[in-house]
């Protein structure tokens, strides 16, 4: 399960921003009070969306990002029909196409696979948003859901109540809790369990933070960027599976890289070999901040351990940086 529960609820006005690192119940708010009141439905007219804008994404720099998969058991050849010289390990590897030759791809060091061993990806389209002044916490749905008339309820599918696509931001007017998890008052009458979502939650800034820092929430799965102690930027990421969790703590970016080749377990299942990895800046020994055009798997884990962003992000990230310090807080998000 994607989400544990969450016991307390503190929430505090900061600068317009909600910090609630944990969950009890909003003591304030017309739709805390009475979610099916006439209160609460003028309130959620007056404030319908999340009030932010999301950052530009240099488009034509993100569809340049589209590399080839190399697909399992995938023999190389010498040239087209030729013969086989090697083949590539099985894992997670992604290749440059050169040239095509009918049935046959060029790879980058000369030699040749099989069209039909490639599947071609495209970078993510997703962005983060810049942060303004917010009445109420802020998600975005992880997962295209329908919502429910009441928390726990089950769902069913009407013209009156569409599905919520996945990535739309969505205002948290109130929260239930029922049984281990909370569901989320998002709109009028429409109720969302919290595992299909990704909540911006504001943290404290940390003693040893500079003055630009970012926090990582891995139970989110959001990265919030600040200056001082104010949230200027948020987005979903993909940090570590189980597996290859990614380390809480608090870490210092100690070298950037505009993009970098990387590659690793070698011989396992889990084999990567990943080209021109962009916007890199590693903060704890070999695992970093960096773009990714391999998959679109926003606010789930899904890295060997870095915490992975769209390409538009990253970039954000990097050019905020610049040529300072960044500090980098990684919390687990659960209390």
């Amino acid at each position: 399960m994607r989400r544990l529960s969450l016991t307390i609820l503190c929430l505090m006005l900061l600068t317009g921003f909600y910090i609630a690192p944990t969950h009890a119940a909003l003591a304030s708010g017309p739709c805390e009070a009475d979610p099916n009141g006439s209160a609460c439905l003028d309130e959620i007219t007056r404030n319908p969306a999340p009030n932010v804008e999301p950052i530009a994404v240099p488009k034509r720099e993100v569809d340049a990002y589209s590399f080839f998969k190399v697909l399992p058991d995938t023999a190389i050849y010498d040239a087209p029909g030729g013969a086989v010289v090697g083949g590539f390990a099985n894992g997670f590897t992604f290749v440059i196409v050169r040239a095509v030759q009918g049935e046959y791809a060029q790879l980058r060091d000369g030699n040749w696979v099989k069209r039909a061993n490639l599947k071609q990806t495209y970078a993510s389209n997703f962005s983060g948003v810049m942060l303004k002044s917010m009445p109420y916490p802020m998600a975005w749905i992880i997962q295209a859901t329908i919502p429910s008339p009441a928390p726990g309820a089950s769902n069913a599918p009407n013209k009156a109540n569409p599905a919520l696509k996945r990535f739309t931001r969505v205002y948290i007017y109130a929260t239930v809790r029922v049984e281990q998890w909370d569901w989320y008052l998002v709109g009028p009458g429409q109720w969302v369990d919290q595992r299909k979502t990704a909540r911006l939650i504001p943290v404290e800034r940390p003693a040893d933070a500079g003055e630009k820092w970012v926090n990582v929430n891995l139970f989110e799965q959001v990265l919030t960027a600040y200056e001082g102690s104010t949230p200027i930027f948020a987005t979903m990421i993909a940090s570590g599976l189980p597996d290859f969790q990614t380390n809480v703590g608090t870490f210092k970016v100690w070298a950037r890289r505009p993009s970098t080749p990387m590659s690793g377990a070698m011989g396992s299942p889990n084999f990567y070999s990943l080209p021109a990895v962009p916007y890199v800046m590693f903060f704890d020994n070999e695992i970093s901040l960096h773009g990714t055009y391999w998959h679109e798997g926003w606010g789930y884990k899904h890295s060997h351990g870095c915490v992975n962003m769209t390409i538009s992000d990253a970039k954000w990230v990097y050019n905020w940086q610049g040529d300072g310090d960044l500090t980098v807080n990684v919390t687990s998000g659960k209390s």
